[in-house]
């Protein structure tokens, strides 16, 4: 068995002064994402106090999984960001669907995708 799970690993550059709302909208995403995205396994987010970076990483169960995201909680969040962050890149590891990856790059992310080639797990 194929092991589908997605990583996505990503980051925003706070804009002067947008640092605190940037970490308030992604504490809002994280909770949304909790709430209504059973197959978003993990959330972890990372603040670099520097230079205002936050660096995401998300593991999404599939493609369905990060389609979900990417249509519901993502979009929705989306505009805000913009208004206040930097986006990218953003890169996605594993298994993507074609229409997911057109979408990201539809969005205007700076993305790349990667399926997984090797590696180990420990359990």
């Amino acid at each position: 068995m194929t092991n589908q799970e997605i990583t996505v690993v990503y980051k925003w550059t706070a804009k002067p002064g947008k640092a605190e709302e940037l970490k308030a909208i992604y504490r809002a995403v994280s909770k949304q994402m909790e709430e209504t995205e059973p197959n978003a396994l993990k959330v972890d987010c990372y603040f670099d106090e520097t230079s205002d970076v936050l660096i995401v990483y998300d593991l999404f169960k599939d493609g369905a999984a990060l389609g979900q995201h990417l249509g519901t909680t993502a979009a929705g969040h989306f505009p805000e960001l913009l208004n206040i962050a930097i986006p990218g890149p953003f890169l996605f590891c594993g298994e993507v669907p074609e229409e997911l990856k057109q979408a990201a790059l539809g969005m205007g992310l700076d993305a790349t995708f990667a399926p997984r080639s090797f590696g180990f797990a420990r359990s």
